[in-house]
């Protein structure tokens, strides 16, 4: 297996010829790293104007392994050949390197770069990646993965170190400054005196550009009275390293390389709304930083949140007056660590009483939305406190714990809860205390501990009777002036008190199984099956021109084609009992097909769009402005992979991807709508889909669909409001 490895931007507050300067005293040797023995150069080129410069390096590396690998490998040295090219012009510096030592056994290849930073021409970035691919090694390959890595992460942290060691060197030594290229025949201006160079050297590191912020800032930066608010997040995949030291928190290098790199899978791969940096970082922890596991869950739970609308839950959703009055929870303060505060007084809480009025999936929607609340308070607190705070800590009182908490729909709702919380909200829980626990309490927590992730369980803290008063109790967690009044301290807690849910709200069993099913149908998005040969469409019938069709749609499994069809023609509707082309139903009974087979492309019906090939994981998200009224046909149809022209083998891949999609399957979830031109020119589409689009247009970026005029293909998101306009 290829290990790889993703660097972020670092970014030096120095001058590009200046930390070239401070580069090339690395070598012959450098003292700071004590395996790099030594270095010969092998090859050298100059241009004649002096602007590149192309060095290739023979490096001596004395890794520290076991005596008896040495001894079997049969070398005491390993060797590398690095390539540093130099364009003092364009000013960048690119690093190759490659293992020349069992090159037939272990291939190691890596590239750097020190490139001017795009904001701030007297600053410099650095990045690099490597890969790591062991094919044999005497029987010791994990042995020597190990120590590669190993060796290979302590070289990165000291990286920074080694160039900021050199660069106070060069100060100590007088140089501040070091001029830029020019071209020989070119003169450089009497103005770049050494006082005005040094004078220029020593104002860098004051003056900041609002657009560097987006690249993230060092401590001390961010500290400066008269600096900005920084903008949480990047505009791209390239992660800054004192971004992630500040929002995120300290991260081995191995473990922001496996940030970067699913952030930039979802990038290219997911083409839809990206979670944010703190979201993807928990999903990774979750997962003990195994991209493949993480993504895994991680895009099943982006679908999840797509299909019930969670991310707009705090806006769109007013919890029942039986919630606000009877639930007994609710924020407070914050503990220690800055981490949020939710304080629930399970014990005091009629649970059977709320599973009765209100149902299983209105108590879940209201978790979600403490949940949501949650991340939102975290985000607050992180800037509040200026340290990355990704979790809260809950408090849990169970005084009033009794067996009619164990009523079994209760409990079962209960573990309904904590399903689906554990699946989408991962390592959102900071630290849980649990206070009073009665002699009730391990018959519950044998239901419900099984159904807890075991990361999870380690931030269980319970304390029976009065204990949470003494030493390693509460006031360890949380200061004295916001511990709540019921128990025992000074601070009043605005919590409802819950208490006993009259019998007069309860519901009958078919109202609470109409409203949960209301509840969680109650989503904008519609699911089909596309099979190979029969495509499922979708009929919108235009009265007015200049109308515009708006789409969103995910492909959940397989590759799909999609396609805009026009026809005069009004499509007959598909009929149950039949089996014609144009009524063909998936055994799901969620695929319509519409286009009769003896329509012909052309006469009948005409194609209005490019057809968009659309991958698997993907969210598409776009628009039509329609030319003529009659009736258009939206057709997501099966992909079939195409067959590789240069040879009669399959190739790996179309068989991969042939064995992924099952029975020619393909799924999809999808929304469309007809806007009036003048509301979508302005952003302003209505109802409730009309609203949550509005939010995602305001977020969102643009682009055109290749070959097609009035139409919008959004990869990403739906175009702003401005951009709409254009229209």
């Amino acid at each position: 297996m290829v290990q790889k490895y993703q660097s972020p931007v670092r970014v030096y507050k120095y001058p590009f010829e200046l930390i070239m300067a401070a580069y090339e005293r690395r070598f012959p040797t450098c003292p700071l790293i004590p395996m790099f023995v030594g270095s010969d150069t092998v090859n050298e080129f100059k241009s004649e104007d002096g602007a590149i410069h192309v060095i290739e390096r023979r490096c001596k590396l004395d890794v520290d392994a076991p005596r008896l690998l040495k001894k079997i490998a049969g070398v005491d040295f390993v060797y590398f050949v690095q390539k540093n090219s130099l364009n003092s012009r364009e000013r960048t510096l690119h690093i190759e390197a490659h293992n020349e030592t069992f090159s037939n056994r272990v291939i190691i290849n890596e590239h750097c770069c020190y490139t001017v930073h795009p904001e701030n021409e007297d600053w410099t970035c650095f990045e690099q990646s490597a890969s790591l691919d062991i094919k044999s090694f005497f029987g010791f390959e994990s042995t020597v993965e190990k120590i590669a890595m190993k060796q290979y992460t302590s070289n990165i942290k000291k990286g920074k170190e080694i160039i900021e060691y050199y660069l106070r060197q060069l100060e100590e030594e007088g140089v501040t400054f070091v001029p830029r290229w020019t071209p020989p025949s070119i003169t450089p201006s009497s103005e770049t005196s050494s006082s005005s160079c040094k004078k220029q050297a020593a104002s860098m590191a004051v003056v900041i550009p609002d657009a560097a912020f987006k690249e993230g800032l060092s401590g001390d930066a961010l500290s400066s009275p008269s600096a900005p608010e920084p903008v949480v997040g990047t505009p791209d995949d390239k992660l800054d390293a004192d971004y992630i030291k500040r929002y995120l928190g300290d991260l081995t290098p191995l473990q922001e390389s496996c940030l970067i790199r699913l952030r930039q899978w979802l990038q290219e791969t997911h083409k839809g709304k990206i979670p944010k940096d703190e979201h993807i970082l928990r999903f990774l922890r979750a997962r003990d930083f195994n991209i493949d596991k993480a993504r895994e869950i991680m895009c099943q739970s982006l679908t999840w949140r797509k299909q019930h609308q969670v991310d707009y839950i705090l806006d769109t959703w007013t919890p029942p007056q039986v919630l606000q009055d009877y639930y007994a929870g609710g924020w407070h303060h914050h503990d220690k660590d800055g981490r949020p505060l939710y304080v629930l007084r399970l014990g005091q809480m009629d649970t059977k009483g709320l599973v009765r009025a209100l149902g299983e999936e209105a108590l879940l929607r209201y978790v979600l939305s403490i949940n949501e609340e949650g991340l939102r308070r975290c985000e607050e607190n992180t800037k509040v406190f200026g340290r990355p705070i990704s979790s809260w800590t809950c408090l849990v009182d169970l005084e009033g714990l009794n067996m009619r908490h164990l009523w079994r729909p209760g409990v079962k709702a209960l573990l309904r809860i904590i399903e689906v919380v554990e699946a989408n909200y991962p390592e959102t829980l900071g630290r849980l205390l649990i206070l009073r626990a009665p002699r009730v309490f391990p018959v519950l927590w044998t239901l419900v501990s099984p159904f807890i992730d075991d990361n999870t369980r380690r931030k269980f803290l319970i304390y029976a009777g009065n204990d949470y008063q003494g030493p390693g109790g509460l006031l360890d967690y949380i200061d004295k002036e916001i511990i709540p009044d019921f128990l025992s301290g000074e601070c009043m807690c605005e919590v409802p008190e819950g208490g006993l849910v009259p019998k007069s709200l309860y519901r009958t069993a078919e109202e609470l199984e109409n409203e949960d099913l209301k509840l969680w149908t109650e989503t904008i998005y519609q699911s089909a099956s596309v099979f190979k040969g029969a495509p499922h469409e979708i009929l919108v019938q235009i009265v007015d021109a200049s109308s515009v069709i708006t789409w969103d749609f995910d492909v959940c499994k397989g590759d799909i084609v999609f396609n805009i069809y026009h026809s005069k023609r009004s499509p007959q509707p598909p009929k149950k009992d039949s089996l014609g082309a144009h009524s063909i139903t998936s055994p799901g009974g969620n695929n319509v097909q519409l286009i009769d087979k003896v329509w012909q492309l052309g006469r009948d019906y005409s194609m209005v769009e490019s057809p968009l090939i659309c991958k698997e994981g993907e969210s598409v998200q776009g628009s039509h402005v329609t030319r003529w009224p009659g009736f258009y046909i939206l057709q997501w149809k099966f992909h079939s992979m195409p067959a590789c022209a240069a040879s009669s083998l399959p190739r790996v891949d179309d068989v991969l991807a042939s064995l992924q999609v099952s029975s020619h399957k393909c799924k999809v979830m999808y929304y469309t709508e007809v806007i009036g031109s003048e509301d979508f020119r302005y952003g302003r589409p209505t109802g409730l889909a009309g609203k949550q689009l509005r939010a995602a247009w305001y977020r969102s970026q643009c682009s055109h669909s290749p070959g097609t005029v009035g139409s919008l293909d959004y990869r990403h998101e739906p175009p702003s409001p401005a951009s709409v306009m254009i229209l």
